[in-house]
């Protein structure tokens, strides 16, 4: 059976295949397969200029050519080293058998082709491609998604930085804030999340079987294996790996420095969770309206009905990719001993836990651009929210000693309609200084907005 976006098993390749054309490249077993090549043929042009008599530096041409592999490896080299591994079970050895193809009828290369993988262990391939992946997936497809909303919420907290609302704690009418205000909190959030991923730093091992060098120092015992291992690892790309230089392991990378990023990651999704479910509480609201797209159905049976499906879709994505990164951070840095395998299925779901999460930032994205607000709502509400202006009255009657001033508006307020007029006669009636009073009954529910609009614009 030929596989196609409507037989795919997995949503991201079939439903939702056009959307990560960025993530797939590098997170897909091509693209694991294309890192893999990578690794080998820097560490192969690498041991060529250590000096040894048995492997002569490369010549310009053969640097050149190898490199080439790299940079032109297409989905047909990728099915070639598939094929090979039908034959050897075994897909980093199959890696190298493949490469070492690629040899023929260069005599250079032919007479080196042992020092492919020379004294690697399979992790030592697979660990620095995963951090190859990680690299090129946060870069080219994450942090730019991220980067779309954080920008968007930026526009929108400054356009909206003197739209007074209502706030409402516990889902009760409170202080108001303005719109703008309650955006720049998600904006101030997510720019430190977006940091955090940001840093982290991509960990490479190329130590051997158990992490000592043993095969490497029982053909030259005199060479400093290991400042060589930090240079392959630490030198840019293409000649070297662009990585951080991971000095202790076992026989795979610890791992831990994913945990760190799968977390952040992990964070990241859970503030825009939170912010997805608040923006569906405007919408409920009617704070919030989404523009009409011609054709679109909102229910079969409910023709009114224009649902905020952008929301919902990010926060059950957002979720499904909560869901692998955490599992993924817990499982990950544990292993039985030197090595078990356990990590290594786990990890093949890298790409399907970031593509999650990158389809949830386009939805969220798409939703963002089809708000509308409606400022007439969110004034009404104000207007029939008087007792709001409770806390304000009570707060300056303390500071001039009234007596019990919170246990009289309480008195007044609480559990009563409020409006205008009643709030207003509360004020006349106080024993104030007369600017005081006439500061509070110039004071409106949409007026009390603190510094909520500095706050927005600061963003």
């Amino acid at each position: 059976m030929t596989t196609s976006a409507i037989s795919a098993l997995s949503p991201l390749d079939g439903r939702y295949a056009a959307k990560l054309a960025k993530l797939r490249p590098p997170m897909s077993e091509q693209g694991y397969m294309h890192r893999r090549v990578q690794v080998e043929v820097a560490w192969f042009i690498a041991l060529s200029d250590c000096g040894f008599a048995e492997f002569k530096p490369l010549t310009p041409g053969a640097r050149t050519y190898l490199l080439g592999l790299v940079k032109n490896f297409t989905e047909i080299d990728a099915k070639a080293i598939k094929t090979i591994e039908k034959t050897t079970n075994h897909d980093v050895k199959a890696v190298e058998y493949w490469l070492k193809s690629k040899f023929e009828g260069r005599p250079e290369l032919v007479a080196a082709q042992e020092f492919v993988h020379f004294g690697c262990t399979s992790e030592d391939i697979n660990n620095t491609s995963h951090a190859l992946q990680l690299k090129a997936g946060r870069d080219l497809a994450l942090l730019p998604t991220m980067d779309a909303i954080i920008a968007k919420l930026r526009e929108m907290a400054h356009a909206f930085a003197t739209v007074s609302m209502l706030s409402r704690t516990h889902g009760q009418t409170a202080s108001p804030t303005t719109v703008g205000k309650e955006i720049a909190n998600v904006v101030v959030r997510l720019v430190a999340a977006r940091e955090k991923i940001a840093s982290v730093k991509l960990m490479g091992k190329m130590n051997g079987a158990v992490g000592n060098y043993n095969a490497h120092l029982s053909a030259w015992p005199e060479f400093d294996w290991e400042a060589f291992s930090r240079k392959v690892i630490e030198t840019p790309e293409p000649l070297g790996l662009g990585l951080t230089f991971q000095p202790y392991s076992i026989q795979i990378e610890p791992h831990d420095y994913m945990a760190e990023l799968f977390d952040a990651v992990a964070r990241a999704n859970t503030i825009l969770i939170d912010w997805s479910r608040d923006v569906w509480g405007y919408v409920s609201l009617g704070y919030f309206k989404q523009k009409l797209r011609d054709g679109e159905v909102g229910s079969s049976t409910m023709p009114h009905k224009v649902n905020p499906i952008d929301f919902e879709n990010a926060e059950g994505n957002l979720g499904l990719a909560n869901a692998l990164l955490r599992h993924m951070s817990e499982k990950l840095p544990i292993s039985r001993w030197q090595r078990d395998l356990t990590d290594s299925t786990v990890l093949r779901n890298m790409g399907v836990a970031l593509g999650y999460a990158v389809l949830a930032y386009q939805s969220l994205a798409t939703g963002l651009g089809k708000l509308e607000i409606n400022e007439a709502a969110i004034a009404d509400d104000l207007d029939s929210s008087w007792e709001v202006l409770a806390e304000p009255i009570q707060t300056v009657m303390r500071r001039f000693g009234l007596p019990q001033p919170y246990e009289q508006l309480k008195k007044f307020t609480r559990g009563e309609a409020m409006t205008r007029e009643l709030m207003q006669g509360f004020i006349t009636g106080l024993d104030l200084p007369e600017a005081e009073k006439q500061r509070l009954l110039a004071m409106t529910p949409g007026s009390y907005i603190g510094k909520a609009t500095e706050l927005a614009k600061r963003v």
